[in-house]
């Protein structure tokens, strides 16, 4: 049985009227998809399809979150997913995606794979910077970049830095609590950091 044979649906089958398909997306399913943006997933799929006069019209829902990781502390961030997305699907000669709500499928094609609908229409979902809410991010992080930063030259290269630096010294750490669990990621990178200052 294929990675996505459950996605499946036998559109030639489908008599006219409306039937409804319910799908789980794990992080099994993107692990399949090769994903390289998310990591986790709790996903719930609700797909309504309306067969009517030779069209056969796709609504997906999906709700659920996601689990990516942060750009600014590298931690898990989880991003709460509430989409939806609608496609004509109709039978021609030849196949053709040219359009973005009309999918010509061939004849010869009795059933049609959502799989990678569903998958574009949650990476669709992922904005282009995905970072913590201020004062979220692990408190490690900035010692750390601290750290490089005294390591490197001046030049222009650091602006970007510098800036990622000053917003996250401008966390209040008073309002952490000190028993906080730190990440066993950031030990190694402790020891790293240390052993440059030595040599």
């Amino acid at each position: 049985m294929g990675k996505f044979t459950a996605y499946k649906l036998p559109l030639k089958s489908l008599s006219t009227g409306e039937y409804e398909y319910e799908y789980r997306l794990s992080k099994q399913f993107f692990n399949d998809m090769e994903s390289a943006d998310i990591h986790d997933a709790d996903l719930n799929v609700k797909l309504t399809i309306e067969h009517r006069h030779e069209a056969y019209t796709l609504s997906f829902l999906i709700t659920g979150t996601i689990t990516l990781i942060c750009d600014r502390c590298l931690d898990d961030l989880i991003m709460p997913v509430d989409t939806t997305y609608t496609i004509t699907v109709k039978y021609g000669e030849d196949y053709n995606d040219e359009s973005d709500d009309l999918l010509i499928i061939p004849e010869s094609d009795s059933f049609l794979n959502v799989a990678y609908m569903l998958y574009d229409t949650v990476a669709l979902t992922i904005p282009i910077k995905h970072v913590h809410p201020l004062g979220k991010c692990n408190r490690q992080m900035s010692a750390m970049l601290r750290k490089h930063r005294a390591h490197r030259p001046d030049d222009e290269d650091t602006q970007l830095e510098d800036d990622l630096i000053d917003e996250i010294d401008s966390i209040d750490n008073n309002t952490l609590p000190d028993n906080t669990p730190v990440d066993p990621r950031w030990d190694g990178l402790r020891k790293l950091a240390d052993n440059n200052t030595d040599s």
